[in-house]
C-alpha cells in the first residue's frame, strides 16, 4: 500500500459528540416540562394582549366558556374577530362528570389539576436549567468549532436552499454524506440563536424583580403583555419545530437516529470530510 493510499483511508468518527447528545436530551425534557407548566400558568388567565398598558379589554387570543341556548356549556376560542367552537379541547374540557372551564385541558398541563403556584415552581426551575444548558452549549458551539464546522452555511448551501426545501417537501432525504443540508442548518441556527434567546428574554420580562432591575427589557418587547404574547408565539414555533423534527426522524430511519443520539454513532470519513459536518441528517 502506498503512502498516498494510506493518507486517504477512511477513519471511524462519532456522528454526535457528547456535548451535542447531552444538550439534545436535556432540551427534550426541559421543553416538555416547560410546555406543560407554561400552559398551567396560561390557564390562570387564558388570554393574550398587545401593548405596554393593556386594559384587558381587547385580547387577540382568548379561550373561555359560554352557556348555549339549550343550557349546555361550550368551549370557545377567539382569535381576533374569529370565534371557534372548541368544546372538549380548549375553553371547556374533560369528561361529562368532571368537565371544567379552562384554557387547555388537564392532560397537557403540569400539574393536571388547576394549581398555579405549583405550575410556576416547575416552570421557573426548568427555565433556569434550560437557559443554563443553552448558554453552555452556545459557548461550546463557538469555541469547539461546532458552529463553524457543522452549522454555518457555506455559499454553496445558501445557493441550494431552494432545492433543499423542494427535496423536503417531496420527502427526499440525503443520507449519504452524514451532514446537515442548508435548510437544516438554517433551522438549527434559528432555534439556537433566535428562538431560544427570545424565549428566555421574554420570560424574564414577566418577572417583577427583573423588571425593576432592567426596565429597558420591557421596553424592548413593547411591555409585559406584548412580551407574554411573543413568549407564547415562540413557544408554539418551538413545538412546531419539534413536531417536524420527529416526523423527519420517523421518515429517515428512527431506530438508527435514536441509537446514534444515545451512543454517538459511528461513520467512515476521509480526512477531507472530517473538516466538514459530522452530524446526522434529520432536521
Amino acid at each position: 500500500m502506498t503512502n498516498s493510499t494510506a493518507r486517504i483511508r477512511p477513519r471511524r468518527e462519532r456522528r454526535h459528540r457528547l456535548p451535542v447528545r447531552l444538550w439534545h436530551w436535556v432540551n427534550l425534557w426541559c421543553l416538555i416540562v416547560l410546555l406543560m407548566s407554561g400552559l398551567q400558568i396560561f390557564n390562570a388567565h387564558p388570554a393574550l394582549y398587545w401593548g405596554s398598558a393593556s386594559n384587558f379589554d381587547d385580547p387577540w387570543l382568548e379561550m373561555y366558556a359560554i352557556r348555549g341556548a339549550e343550557g349546555d356549556i361550550q368551549g370557545q376560542t377567539a382569535l381576533g374577530p374569529w370565534v371557534f367552537d372548541t368544546t372538549g379541547i380548549l375553553g371547556y374540557s374533560g369528561s361529562d362528570d368532571n368537565a371544567s372551564v379552562r384554557g387547555f385541558p388537564g392532560w397537557i398541563t403540569l400539574p393536571s389539576y388547576q394549581f398555579l403556584t405549583m405550575g410556576r415552581l416547575w416552570h421557573f426551575f426548568f427555565a433556569w436549567l434550560f437557559a443554563g444548558a443553552g448558554a453552555l452549549f452556545a459557548l461550546y458551539a463557538l469555541f469547539s468549532g461546532h458552529l463553524k464546522r457543522d452549522l454555518w452555511l457555506p455559499a454553496s448551501q445558501w445557493r441550494g436552499l431552494g432545492r433543499d426545501i423542494l427535496d423536503h417537501l417531496r420527502l427526499r432525504f440525503h443520507t449519504g454524506h452524514g451532514g446537515y443540508n442548508g435548510l437544516q442548518k438554517l433551522s438549527y441556527l434559528g432555534v439556537l440563536f433566535v428562538a431560544l434567546p427570545v424565549m428566555i428574554l421574554t420570560g424574564l420580562c414577566m418577572s417583577p424583580t427583573f423588571n425593576a432591575a432592567a426596565p429597558w427589557l420591557l421596553d424592548l418587547f413593547g411591555g409585559r403583555q406584548s412580551a407574554r404574547s411573543i413568549h407564547f408565539i415562540v413557544a408554539g414555533s418551538l413545538v412546531l419545530f419539534v413536531i417536524v423534527h420527529l416526523l423527519m426522524v420517523l421518515l429517515s430511519g428512527p431506530l438508527r437516529q435514536v441509537r446514534d443520539m444515545l451512543t454517538g454513532g459511528r461513520r467512515d470519513v476521509t480526512p477531507a470530510e472530517s473538516q466538514g459536518s459530522t452530524q446526522h441528517e434529520t432536521p
